[in-house]
């Protein structure tokens, strides 16, 4: 047997495997020093040696090329024999001036903020409470209501992660014959506008905390979409906007136990009118092993909110119990599916 087939052989072997996962964490390590480095601008801008980087950078240039060679290793560099680098069309995402750049997402997901809250996942499994009230003394979005830099990268994360998704949601379902489109706990309107811009008709209702609808007006400028969507700011554990014809809950849920599951689907079918819809749209979670993101984002849910994923019997049975009836789950061109809902 071949030296390479041996290390092939090795690399699939169940113990490699698992140590693979273990040093996950060295990888997002990486990403964060690249992001914070601006290494993907500066190699952009034609500085393509670890020396010249390193001046750029004000770091020590051996071990900065041993970062930009690990970060190579993972696709988002390119090394050539001279020891230059230059960026793949993965590490172009990491530009700041990239469309949907991940630099805010890579700055959330490798930062304090998750990281410590996770270090509570074991205190999760033993007690069912947040690892993250634990590590900061408080509720996630307690906490984003009170620390604005944090909330404000939250939210660029947020758009990142279903940036994609949003057009996807847009195109897979026909949002033209409503009227009035309310988004409970709609952020900055991402997804508002996108179906907003597919359905010239309707009008929209953007809702939601005010610390965050006041990020929306830029975005909804941005879209031309001024004239035609109404921000107003409110709590869904206290009210929903009434008479609207669609009422839309994109990734609330799943951030919520089922007891404030029950709070938000109530204040919406008592918003609603004969005819109105509701509109779920979340992962919805397969059965047995099929792999499915959802499944890994349910323990983040798990520590950071309390929150969870859910399969289409489990959305059903929520559903029930709080007047509605599921009618069906349409997929989309993107993991999230939307879950149709009338009230009964």
């Amino acid at each position: 047997m071949s030296q390479d087939n041996s290390i092939k052989q090795d690399q699939h072997a169940p113990q490699s495997q698992l140590n693979r996962m273990a040093m996950a964490y060295g990888i997002s390590r990486l990403l964060r020093v690249a992001v914070e480095l601006n290494l993907a601008d500066h190699v952009a801008g034609g500085h393509n040696t670890a020396e010249d980087l390193s001046r750029i950078t004000g770091t020590h240039a051996a071990s900065l090329y041993r970062v930009m060679r690990a970060l190579a290793n993972q696709g988002i560099f390119n090394e050539d024999t001279a020891q230059c680098f230059s960026l793949t069309p993965l590490g172009e995402a990491l530009k700041t001036d990239a469309p949907g750049s991940v630099r805010s997402s890579v700055l959330m997901l490798t930062g304090d903020l998750l990281s410590k809250a996770m270090d509570q996942l074991l205190y999760s499994v033993q007690t069912g409470k947040t690892g993250f009230e634990r590590a900061f003394g408080m509720p996630l979005f307690e906490w984003l209501e009170t620390h604005p830099e944090d909330s404000s990268l939250f939210s660029e994360t947020m758009a990142c992660h279903h940036g994609t998704e949003h057009a996807a949601v847009a195109a897979s379902y026909d949002f033209s014959p409503f009227p009035i489109i309310v988004d409970v706990g709609g952020a900055t309107g991402h997804l508002l506008a996108q179906i907003l811009s597919r359905s010239p008709e309707p009008r929209g209702i953007l809702y939601d905390l005010p610390h965050v609808v006041s990020r929306a007006t830029a975005l909804l400028e941005s879209f031309g979409l001024t004239d035609r969507v109404r921000i107003e700011p409110g709590s869904f554990f206290e009210r929903v906007p009434p008479a609207g014809d669609a009422y839309l809950l994109s990734h609330v849920l799943h951030d919520w136990a089922e007891e404030q599951c029950l709070i938000i689907l109530e204040n919406c079918r008592r918003a609603m009118k004969p005819g109105s819809r509701l509109l779920i749209i979340e992962m919805v979670l397969p059965g047995g092993s099929a792999p499915h993101a959802a499944k890994r984002l349910d323990i983040s849910m798990l520590v950071l909110t309390g929150g969870q994923q859910r399969d289409e019997r489990e959305y059903r049975e929520l559903l029930s119990k709080a007047g509605f009836r599921l009618a069906r789950v349409v997929s989309t061109e993107s993991p999230t599916s939307i879950v149709e809902a009338f009230p009964v």
